[in-house]
């Protein structure tokens, strides 16, 4: 029988976020995955836990997942972990578990801490729906436009480009649009502001301490955009037909609306019989 892939999400700065089942399926592994296994040995090791670790990173990871589809085909459980919070989210895994999928593996989940959610439990924007949004690509404001969307959005930014995010987002969108930075989730000099984004810059210039670590910002959602009618086959028909004849009509009819062409095309016939 196969192994099976333990997805575990691991704490995201406070070791104390670890959850009890996550360290009995990492104790339990026959091999732990690690984006770094010296970052990850850390938390084992706070936990008295001896596991065997094997590097699976953005630069290995398809020889990586190889070699771990290969050992959960001999029966060995492997447990997925990353740096910090839920594998496979803006981090390596995801091609690791696809495979898994494709072989018939089975692949249970041990959820627990993620920066994406807790920095959006913490920002107090109503509704259920949001756009996670990873790590903008650089620059960042060519990745804007989709953004503009009328609900809450999550990004993750690094410390060396959050002066330069900020800025691309206030320019994007104005000041009045709200945001929540939220740097360093959980760890000592954890921070959670909410503020307009007229004020995000000079909140970040404040000390300069603000503009190190692990971002997560959240930006308020946008105005809904009014959706345009659809244009009417048959009011559009009738302006054509005014200037066409009947064929034509209702081929520009039928491209314009999306209406069958065979039927504009009765109805035009119909028309022209009425006296």
């Amino acid at each position: 029988m196969p192994g099976t892939l333990y997805v575990v999400a691991t704490p995201i700065g406070n070791l104390a976020d670890a959850s009890p089942r996550a360290l009995e399926v990492l104790a339990a592994a026959d091999l732990v995955a690690c984006e770094d296994t010296r970052t990850s040995r850390k938390l084992l090791a706070a936990h008295g836990i001896a596991a065997r670790t094997v590097a699976l990173h953005a630069h290995n990871e398809r020889t990586a997942t190889e070699r771990l589809i290969a050992a959960l085909r001999e029966g060995k459980n492997v447990a997925l972990i990353s740096d910090a919070g839920t594998p496979a989210v803006s981090d390596p895994g995801a091609l690791l578990v696809a495979a898994a999928h494709r072989e018939g593996i089975r692949v249970v989940p041990v959820p627990g801490p993620s920066a994406a959610i807790a920095a959006y439990s913490a920002a107090g924007f109503a509704g259920g729906t949001f756009l996670f949004a990873g790590f903008l690509a650089a620059p960042p404001e060519k990745a804007l436009d989709a953004l503009d969307v009328p609900y809450p959005v999550i990004l993750y930014e690094a410390p060396h480009r959050i002066a330069a995010t900020v800025r691309a987002l206030l320019e994007r969108f104005g000041p009045e649009r709200e945001i929540v930075i939220a740097r360093e989730l959980t760890k000592k000099f954890e921070e959670v502001a909410r503020m307009r984004l007229g004020d995000a810059p000079a909140w970040l210039e404040a000390c300069p301490h603000r503009r190190q670590g692990e971002f997560v910002l959240v930006l308020g959602p946008g105005e809904a955009k009014a959706v345009a009618p659809a244009p009417q086959p048959e009011r559009v028909l009738e302006l054509l037909l005014a200037a066409l004849p009947a064929g034509e009509a209702a081929r520009l009819a039928a491209r314009i609306t999306g209406a069958p062409r065979n039927a504009l095309y009765r109805a035009a016939l119909a028309r022209a019989r009425k006296p």
